[in-house]
């Protein structure tokens, strides 16, 4: 399958000859929603919160959440399986249940949780695509929210059925809701990969044009990185 073959193809360059493949089929980005009318209430004080976000390969989740003012860390990973300490081949035969996730660790007092789904669901991924997202297919890339708090679960379900009711998307939201079980580092190489492979031609096609319409959308939330 072309996902398995991901990082020989493109770290080898012939990536440049499936640009009209996955161009075809890259997630543009740029879908305008809604504020989340349920949302946390802004806290004073600095804090430390943990949400995963799992929505196709974890390389374009990852660059999206990396560059939010409030969002304080930021890890490629695995999570929503059974697999104990799975390695990203094991993920990538689609066999282990979990999902290429990222988790984002945020201070409360700089960005609310609402504020995270809004980009979640408008500029990071198509939360209308089951089990795959662009060029990759497999239920590794299915969307899904793992939550932390009860909180989290809320304001989650809150935004899903607000965008649901407001016809957000012409088809139906297909992203879980789910509690979180475990977190699975990924290989160092997977970390951060898109800001230090910007050339990388699966980054350029299907992860850059997400923080750029991050950028464009969300300008008040947008933060250079490293910072």
């Amino acid at each position: 399958m072309i996902r398995s073959l991901r990082p020989v193809l493109f770290a080898a360059g012939v990536g440049v000859l499936l640009f009209g493949l996955f161009a075809g089929n890259a997630f543009s980005g740029a879908t305008a929603l809604p504020k989340p009318a349920v949302d946390e209430q802004q806290t004073a004080d600095k804090g430390s919160e943990t949400v995963v976000f799992a929505g196709g390969c974890f390389w374009g989740i990852q660059a999206v959440f990396e560059h939010i003012k409030g969002v304080t860390k930021t890890t490629a990973g695995f999570s929503g399986g059974n697999a104990k300490s799975p390695s990203y081949e094991d993920v990538s035969s689609g066999e282990t249940g979990h999902a290429e996730s990222v988790e984002v660790v945020y201070d409360p007092s700089q960005v609310r949780f609402g504020q995270l789904l809004q980009v979640f669901f408008s500029v990071a991924h198509d939360p209308t695509e089951l089990n795959r997202q662009g060029p990759d297919e497999g239920t590794q890339y299915r969307s899904a929210i793992f939550y932390e708090t009860p909180d989290q679960q809320h304001i989650a379900q809150a935004y899903v059925d607000q965008l649901t009711q407001a016809k957000a998307f012409s088809h139906s939201i297909v992203t879980q809701i789910l509690p979180f079980k475990a977190f699975y580092r990924a290989e160092d190489y997977h970390q951060d990969f898109a800001l230090h492979n910007p050339g990388n031609m699966y980054i350029m096609i299907n992860d850059a044009p997400k923080v750029s319409n991050l950028k464009k959308q969300f300008p008040d939330l947008y933060a250079n990185y490293p910072r």
